[in-house]
């Protein structure tokens, strides 16, 4: 089957209203109902339950609390980089900001400005930046970490549709994670402002931080942003900044300067949180 064939019941289907029954039973404690549901899950995905904090599928009371599950002590040991890995999953793309220009697939790009709700100004600082897409995948660990220290001056909701973000999708839907709703979390470091973006999908219940909370539900229909006086939320690198409920796509965005990917990263390439992702110099 095409992709285009593949895609095309996501344009029919409600996918706000499906994601919300998601969600609602996601977040329930059903005790049997909500262990049977983990157990098919981690089979039907292979998910390492080794890695986990809590190992045993009956100590969750919810299918949230297994899918925003915490990981051992020790299980994602920080490389000595400029910037880390901040998630598990799989490198989609990756690479230099063309002016206002993302590359999401071949044959298909989209703007910063639109990635962050219309704002250009802020859009402005990454032009001819650099930028990463992740991936995650339902069987990954679904919390997000640092990639290099930083201090939180802004955060959008941007309202928007719920498509997958599967590989599928993301090769055939124009402009998808500009169109997908998302959370835009902006820092400033000693290097200058950086974003990281939490992309919204399908069936994804919420999205949260640590310093808010779930973002969303609600969903207004409403960009809503929030602005943050200095020192009120600082994170150091590798610090936990939020998670999603049920699996989705982050973007990290950079602004200009010297800057290398680590050389063994390429795209579908698994990747561990952790890890290391780039360095500031181009030496």
């Amino acid at each position: 089957m095409s992709d285009r064939l593949a895609v095309l019941p996501q344009y029919l289907l409600p996918k706000c209203a499906l994601s919300t029954l998601a969600g609602k039973f996601a977040s329930a404690r059903l005790g049997g109902l909500t262990r049977a549901a983990i157990r098919g899950f981690v089979a039907h995905y292979g998910v390492d339950m080794a890695e986990a904090a809590q190992p045993d599928v009956a100590g969750y009371a919810s299918f949230n609390d297994f899918f925003t599950r915490a990981l051992r002590p020790g299980a994602r040991p920080l490389a000595p980089a400029d910037l880390i890995c901040p998630v598990d999953g799989a490198i989609s793309r990756f690479g230099p900001i063309e002016q206002d220009q993302i590359l999401q697939a071949k044959g298909h790009a989209y703007s910063v400005t639109a990635l962050v709700g219309g704002d250009a100004a802020l859009a402005a600082h990454f032009a001819n930046g650099h930028y990463a897409t992740l991936y995650l995948s339902p069987r990954d660990y679904h919390r997000v970490h640092m990639p290099c220290a930083g201090e939180l001056v802004h955060m959008l909701h941007v309202p928007g549709t719920l498509f997958s973000v599967n590989p599928a999708t993301t090769r055939t839907v124009p402009g998808l994670f500009a169109r997908n709703e998302r959370v835009v979390c902006c820092f400033e470091s000693a290097h200058g402002p950086w974003l990281l973006v939490l992309v919204g999908a399908a069936i994804v219940g919420s999205m949260a931080t640590v310093w808010h909370g779930q973002v969303n539900p609600p969903r207004t229909g409403r960009l809503r942003q929030w602005d943050y006086a200095r020192g009120q939320v600082s994170l150091r690198q590798g610090e936990e900044m939020g998670r999603f409920l049920l699996g989705s796509t982050v973007l990290l965005l950079l602004p200009p300067g010297p800057l290398r990917f680590d050389p063994h990263w390429a795209p579908a390439r698994p990747i561990r949180l952790g890890e290391a992702m780039a360095q500031r110099s181009a030496h």
